[in-house]
Order: C-alpha cells, then structure tokens, then sequence
C-alpha cells in the first residue's frame, strides 16, 4: 500500500473512498429497486390507449415487486405537457412515460421542450394496434368507397375526431384524406375518450381510433366500423373488412406503445423493467385481455425499441409530407 505522504494524497485517498461508498451504495439502491411507489405518466386523459395499457401493466408490477404503481394522467398539447414533465424527472426508475408512436410524431410538427430521442430511456414495448375507423350511425356511409364519394359530394362536411393536433390518429385521418383526395376537417380534443363520447353524440362523425377505444360501442350499434388498417381482420370484429379489402392499399396506420424512462436511468434498473415487462406481455392472461380489446403483444429489447422509434420517426416524416402537414409556429 502507498504510504501516505502529503495532504494532497490524504485528501485523494478520501475522495476515492468517498467516490467508492457512494457508488456502493447507488449499486445497492438499483439492486434493490423498487422501493417506493412507481409512478406511470400517462400524457391523455382516462380512458384512451395509453391510460389502458398503463392500468392493465400497473397491477402486474405491483404484484411482481409489491410496490403500488400509480398511473398520473397530465393532458395538455397533445402529450407535451406530460412528455416533459417526465423529461425532467430523476432518472430513478420511479417515474416511467405510457407512449405510443405519437411520441415520434409530435417533434415532427410542434416545437417541443424536450428531445424525444436524447431524453429518454426506452425500456420495453407492450402491445401494437390496428386502427379502425369508426362513424356515428348517422353518416349514410357503410364502406370506404361510399365514404369517399359522400366526402366528394359534400367536401369539408365529414368531420373527424382525434386526441388533439399531431398525433397518430389526426395523422391517419390526413392521410386517409390525401390518399383518397378528399377533403374532411379534423376536430382535435384533449384524450380518446372525449372523441368516442362525441362520436357517439354525433358532435363528430367520424374516428380513426385503436379497437380498445370503441368495439364495445361498435358491438353494440352505438358506432359502426367501416374498415381496419393491416393484413388481416379483427378477430373481435371479423364482419369488418380491411382497408385493402375495401380497395385501399398501402394505408398502413398501424400503431405501438410502450414504456420510456428518463435519459440516463441506471441500466439496472433498465433492465429490470425490461425483463419483467417482456414477461408480463407474454403471459397469457395478458395476451387474452390484449386480445379483447384488439391489440397484439409486442415484446422489445430497449435496443430494438430504440431502433422502433426511428423507423416511425422516419415513416411519419414520410407521411406527414403526403399529407400535407407543416410543423406549426
């Protein structure tokens, strides 16, 4: 051992021993994490997609790790509000983010506090979605095709709802309009559940929405389905034919969501949300209620959900050109 021979290296002896308790004990809180409450930010108001997901995983990682999990839905300007918030959270694992694709999408048409790549963590996917659209019972439409020509007969009359400006499903509405060159006005609201009670109420006629939103509606005749994005039908709705069966090709609208961390949470910790999450996504209990409300099991590695991100972040720029979106002021 060197001896000690000037005040400069007693104090450099200190601070490595220092540097070395803390950095046993951050091991040892990441070991033992979780500790205290988990909080699940969902960036919409109850009752949309993201707020589902987050109360069907919440239950799971409490009787996993026995810690509560409480999913906080902070809406306002589309996700924003809620996306920075978790931004600028400790990078503990106690404060994780319910996403879908749209947090790649809204950088691309607002001018956001945050970045949507460097700020965050990705942990793990949970389930990816078709959309379906939907109209009140109303609209004297039943088909794509009929759609389209009472659009072209009465342009702007068809409106659309969506849970606000910039995210996937305003996105698939602009894209379904400039792929069939119609014209039909979008009507944003702060969450899915607003659009769906709308909908019905036939304040807004039409919704390109994930299934969990609105087959229940649509199984009993408060909505009817018109078409589903993807190859294949909806097992839960197997009458409804898919937009390239209804002579649509190439809209391809479907959407992700998962779990993203702030920059720099430890990779233990990481790691452990990770594994527990892919084993939760494949039980299949979860799988069934997955299923029930349309939506798949999409299991990730943080690598391959990052890589996930920037292929939408390239697709929407793709789309948001052929719709004909600008980013906004």
């Amino acid at each position: 051992m060197k001896k000690i021979t000037s005040r400069r290296d007693a104090l450099a002896v200190l601070g490595a021993a220092a540097i070395t308790g803390l950095s046993t004990r951050t091991r040892a809180a990441q070991d033992k994490f979780p500790s205290h409450p988990i909080h699940i930010v969902v960036t919409f108001t109850p009752g949309g997609t993201n707020d589902t997901l987050a109360r069907l995983l919440g239950p799971k990682l409490t009787k996993a790790w026995g810690q509560p999990v409480i999913v906080d839905n902070r809406p306002g300007a589309n996700g924003i509000i809620g996306t920075e918030y978790v931004a600028k959270a400790a990078p503990d694992g106690y404060t994780i983010l319910s996403v879908s694709d749209t947090h790649m999408i809204t950088p691309l048409l607002y001018h956001v506090p945050y970045d949507a790549v460097a700020d965050f963590t990705p942990v793990a996917t949970i389930a990816k979605s078709e959309l379906l659209l939907v109209a009140n019972p109303s609209v004297p439409a039943n088909t794509v095709s009929q759609l389209v020509e009472l659009a072209k007969a009465k342009p702007g009359s068809l409106t659309y709802g969506s849970p606000g400006i910039g995210n996937s499903l305003h996105l698939a509405g602009a894209l379904f309009a400039a792929m069939t060159n119609i014209r039909m006005s979008h009507i944003p609201y702060k969450g899915a559940a607003p659009v769906v009670a709308d909908l019905i109420g036939g304040q807004v006629k039409l919704f390109f929405s994930p299934p969990v939103n609105v087959v229940p509606y649509v199984k009993s005749k408060r909505l009817k389905a018109i078409a589903v994005s993807g190859s294949k039908r909806l097992a839960s709705l197997p009458e409804i034919p898919t937009f390239e069966e209804s002579g649509l090709p190439g809209f391809d609208v479907g959407i992700w969501q998962g779990i993203l961390s702030p920059a720099a949470t430890p990779k233990l910790v990481v790691q452990k949300y990770a594994q527990e999450i892919s084993n939760i996504v494949q039980t299949p209990d979860f799988a069934r209620s997955l299923e029930k409300i349309g939506m798949t099991p999409l299991v990730s590695t943080p690598a391959e959900f990052r890589h996930r991100m920037a292929e939408s972040s390239r697709r929407y720029q793709k789309e948001i050109k052929t719709a004909g979106l600008t980013k906004m002021d």
